[in-house]
C-alpha cells in the first residue's frame, strides 16, 4: 500500500492550537490503527516569529561533600560479614588464655571503618576496672616511631625542611664521635646508622641533652650502612633533629602536624590523670611507684620526660583507624584536611633494599612478622613492645590495628604475637573478590 507523507505549514497561534489536540489524539492506539497515512505537521512559525525563547539556566553542580567522621559498615567496606564473629572468638579465645586483660581492634577497607570493637577490661584486678571500647587509650610503644615521629619527618622533608641525604652531624653538631660522622638521616630511618639496638641509660641519663651525650659516646655495633639493627637510638636521635630544625619539640609538632588536622583527638604524649579511666595500665614496676597508669612503659621514653620518638605515644582504636585512612588516602584525612601528598607516602613507604625488610621508618612483612601470611611485601606497617600492631596493606585499601596491654602485670607474656597474626589472616580472608596469597611460603 501507497503511503503519502503530507507536510502543513502554519503560523505560530494555529501551529499551538494543533500541537496541543495531537497530544490528546496521538496516544490511542486505536486511532494510530485508522490512520492510512503518516501525516508529518512541521509547525513552523515563519520569519516573523517571537524571539527565541531565555537560554535555559544550567545548575552548578553541587559541593562534593566532606565527612567529618569515617562511614562506618562492614558489607560498604567488601569485608565478608562473616568476619566479626570470627575476630570475636579469636580476641575471646586469646584473653582467656591471658593475652591482656582487654583488646580493641580496627579493622577498615576501601575508605570504610569495617569493624571496631574493644574487649574485656582495661586492668586484671583493678575493683570496677571499666570495659575496653574504641575509645580506650593504649600506650603505643614503639608505635610511637610511625605515627609520630616518622611522620612528622616525611611532612618536614616533603616541606624541604629535612634533607634525608645530610649527616645527622650536619643537624646536630653535638653528635661529633668520628665514627659517626657519615651516618646519615636516611640511615638512622633504615636502622642502617650503625648503632646499637638499646641500653639501660635511663639508669643514669635525664633528659634530651644528657641522651644525645650518651648516645653519641657508646661505640657502633657495625660500619654506617653495612648491617641494620633496629634501633631505639635512631628515633631518638630523628627526634632530636627535627626538634633543632623546628624549634618545637616533637609532641607540639606531632599534634601541630597530625593529630589536631586529622582529628586524632585522643592522641597525645603524657595524658593527664583526669583521663586514667579511659588508659590501660602496663606493667607494675616497683622502681617506678608500681602500677604504670598513663605513665609511659618504656624506661628510656620516662628518663626523657616522657616525649620520646621511640615510645612515649598514646592513642585509641578510633584515632588510628583515621591515621590508617589518612595513609591509604594519599595523605588526606576523612575531614578532607591533607597533611601530605602521595608520592611522599609511596616513597617512604617502599623498602629501601633487597637485605633488609625496613621502609623509611616503617617495616614490611616477612617470615613470622606479626602482619600474619597474607599481607604482601608491598604492605607496611610496626609493632609495639606493650602488645600493640598496625599493618597496612594498599593494594588490597586495607588496614588492621590491634591494641593491647600484654606487659601487665609482666612483659614476659608472649601470647600477643599469635593474636596479632590471627586477627591478621581473619582479616585478609575476609576480602571479597580478591585472591589470597601465602607470601610467606614464596
Amino acid at each position: 500500500m501507497s503511503r503519502r507523507i503530507t507536510v502543513v505549514l502554519l503560523k505560530e497561534p494555529q501551529a499551538g492550537a494543533l500541537a496541543r489536540c495531537l497530544v490528546d489524539l496521538v496516544p490511542s492506539p486505536r486511532l494510530m490503527k485508522s490512520f492510512s497515512s503518516v501525516a508529518l505537521f512541521c509547525l513552523i512559525a515563519g520569519v516573523s516569529c517571537a524571539p527565541p525563547p531565555p537560554t535555559a539556566r544550567i545548575a552548578a553542580p553541587p559541593t562534593p561533600i566532606k565527612y567529618v567522621g569515617p562511614q562506618m559498615g562492614l558489607n560498604n567496606s567488601g569485608l565478608d560479614t562473616a568476619l566479626p564473629a570470627k575476630l570475636d572468638k579469636i580476641v575471646k579465645t586469646a584473653i582467656e588464655e591471658a593475652v591482656a586483660p582487654g583488646v580493641a581492634i580496627a579493622v577498615g577497607r576501601n575508605g570504610h571503618i569495617a569493624y571496631m570493637k574493644g574487649y574485656g577490661y582495661i586492668d586484671w584486678n583493678q575493683p570496677g576496672s571499666p570495659a575496653v571500647d574504641t575509645n580506650t587509650l593504649y600506650d603505643l610503644a614503639s608505635l610511637t616511631k610511625v605515627i609520630a615521629t616518622t611522620t612528622v619527618a616525611m611532612i618536614l622533608e616533603e616541606g624541604g625542611q629535612l634533607d634525608l641525604n645530610r649527616t645527622v652531624a650536619s643537624y646536630l653538631p653535638e653528635f661529633n664521635s668520628p665514627e659517626k660522622a657519615q651516618i646519615t638521616v636516611k640511615q638512622i630511618l633504615t636502622h642502617s646508622g650503625g648503632l646499637e639496638a638499646g641500653a639501660n641509660i635511663y639508669a643514669t641519663a635525664r633528659g634530651r641533652e644528657q641522651y644525645l651525650n650518651q648516645i653519641n659516646a657508646r661505640p657502633l655495633e657495625y660500619a654506617p650502612g653495612t648491617n641494620m639493627i633496629y634501633s631505639d637510638w635512631d628515633m631518638i636521635l630523628l627526634q632530636l633533629v627535627m626538634e633543632r630544625i623546628t624549634g618545637k619539640t616533637l609532641d607540639v609538632l606531632a599534634n601541630e602536624k597530625i593529630f589536631k588536622p586529622l582529628g586524632m583527638t585522643d592522641t597525645q604524649f603524657q595524658p593527664p590523670l583526669s583521663l586514667r579511666p579511659r588508659i590501660a595500665p602496663t606493667q607494675v614496676d616497683d622502681a617506678r611507684g608500681g602500677l604504670l597508669w598513663g605513665t609511659v612503659h618504656d624506661e628510656n621514653a620516662w628518663a626523657m620526660g616522657g616525649v620520646a620518638g621511640h615510645a612515649g605515644l598514646f592513642s585509641t582504636a578510633r584515632d588510628l583507624a583515621l591515621f590508617s585512612m589518612m595513609i591509604l588516602n594519599g595523605g588526606e584525612g576523612v575531614n578532607g584536611i591533607r597533611i601530605v601528598k602521595p608520592p611522599a607516602i609511596a616513597r617512604w613507604t617502599a623498602r629501601q633494599g633487597k637485605e633488609s625488610s625496613r621502609t623509611l621508618g616503617w617495616d614490611s612483612p616477612e617470615g613470622g612478622s606479626s602482619a600474619g601470611q597474607f599481607f604482601s611485601p608491598w604492605s607496611f606497617g610496626h609493632t609495639g613492645f606493650t602488645g600493640t600492631s598496625i599493618w597496612i596493606d594498599p593494594e588490597k585499601d586495607l588496614f588492621v590495628v590491634v591494641l593491647t596491654n600484654r606487659v601487665n602485670p609482666t612483659r614476659n607474656n608472649t601470647r600477643h604475637v599469635q593474636l596479632r597474626r590471627d586477627v591478621a589472616d581473619a582479616v585478609q580472608q575476609a576480602v571479597l573478590g580478591a585472591r589470597i596469597v601465602n607470601w610467606e611460603n614464596r
